[in-house]
């Protein structure tokens, strides 16, 4: 590629030959106009990261002006997130007349990339000449995986706490108000899931490791077993380990600090 734009035609061509495929980025953004990244979900050209004018392609207003040239190291993250290399081509469109796109263009070249181009025409050009058109078609429809709330949590037959085990003793607790774990609750620390190579450990270890708090692939059919941790998200670390040991579990996305939220809900230690 030669000077500062490319044809839609053009990229259409490296994107099917993928010699040299170029890293394609979608700026997208209007003053007082729709929202680049909901413009982006309805459609961009395929294999595009989404990059933003505001957080990434400029620091926040003041002194400086109303849109700064952003700090170089979130620009470099910003970057690098979207699969920009050095060397690899990049190409930049937006729906504004090249104005967004242009911008990006300016801070990739100031920052050292040597093959930036703008897409003439924009978005509207790609679309226009036939582009191929990618878009999400995964629509959200919860409910696929057990999940309790803090109201059926007393009825659960065995409650995995995926804390560790300082923490569910009570101990120690360096991150919520109060220590200590739900009563009745057993405790499988995240770290015992995993061999010593980091990775998963074997279905029947895992499984024998469940076994012995009674979590066991027949309480899972029952629908007996869930799991939390302090905020439930490593809680599922847990709930995976048990899927590869044959158990189903819930997961209480509250967990400990959602529980103790209500002073008036018990606490063991």
């Amino acid at each position: 590629m030669t000077g500062p734009l490319i044809s839609a035609s053009e990229l259409a061509t490296l994107l099917a030959s993928g010699s040299p495929r170029p890293t394609v980025l979608d700026v997208r953004y209007r003053m007082g106009g729709p929202s680049g990244p909901d413009e982006f979900a309805t459609g961009h050209v395929p294999g595009a990261a989404y990059v933003d004018m505001d957080s990434e392609l400029a620091a926040p207003p003041g002194p400086g002006g109303r849109h700064p040239l952003p700090d170089v190291a979130v620009f470099e993250a910003a970057m690098r997130r979207a699969g920009v290399s050095g060397s690899r081509p990049v190409v930049v469109y937006d729906d504004w007349a090249g104005h967004a796109a242009g911008r990006a263009w300016w801070l990739l070249r100031f920052h050292g990339h040597p093959d930036v181009r703008v897409l003439d025409g924009g978005w509207a050009a790609w679309v226009s000449e036939g582009g191929d058109v990618e878009t999400s078609d995964f629509v959200a429809r919860p409910g696929h995986l057990p999940m309790v709330e803090a109201d059926d949590v007393p009825g659960v037959a065995v409650l995995v706490d995926a804390r560790a085990a300082e923490r569910y003793r009570g101990e120690t607790e360096p991150i919520d108000p109060v220590a200590g774990h739900i009563p009745g609750a057993v405790n499988v620390p995240t770290a015992s899931n995993l061999a010593s190579d980091g990775r998963f450990r074997p279905a029947e270890e895992l499984r024998e490791l469940y076994a012995a708090v009674g979590a066991t692939p027949e309480a899972g059919e029952r629908g007996e077993v869930a799991a939390y941790c302090g905020s439930g998200v490593t809680a599922v670390h847990d709930i995976i380990a048990m899927e590869l040991a044959g158990i189903r579990a819930a997961l209480y996305p509250g967990s400990w600090s959602g529980w103790i939220s209500d002073p008036a809900r018990p606490v063991e230690r």
